[in-house]
């Protein structure tokens, strides 16, 4: 089993900053690949990034790339989610996920884990 608890969510300008971060506890953290996901009220889940289990690999949404960024620490059993230009559009509850692979996947259906969420607001 694997535990998973997001922080760091808020209300933020547009064009603002934050940083999310999710703490792993319970199987071995390093052998995960993660991801973030997250969801608009009245819109279904999407993908944002994935990190590989070493975290030598990383994927971004269209909607994202060039602006976020998905880091580790498995030291820290910790994967971030660095926001940055944030816009109206990013608001929602943000996912971290754990997949047993070493890949990470665009797909929800791939990953075992799940956290609670971490709600976003960027206000305009």
């Amino acid at each position: 089993q694997v535990q998973l608890v997001e922080s760091g969510g808020g209300l933020v300008q547009a064009g603002g900053s934050l940083r999310l971060s999710c703490a792993a506890s319970g199987r071995t953290f390093s052998s995960n690949a993660m991801g973030w996901f997250r969801q608009a009220p009245g819109k279904e889940r999407e993908f944002v990034a994935a990190i590989s289990w070493s975290g030598a690999y990383t994927g971004y949404a269209d909607s994202v790339k060039g602006r976020f960024t998905i880091s580790r620490d498995n030291a820290k059993n910790t994967v971030y989610l660095q926001m940055n230009s944030l816009k109206p559009e990013d608001t929602a509850v943000y996912y971290c996920a754990a997949r047993h692979a070493s890949q990470g996947s665009r797909s929800n259906y791939d990953y075992e884990y799940w956290g609670q969420g971490t709600q976003v607001t960027v206000s305009s």
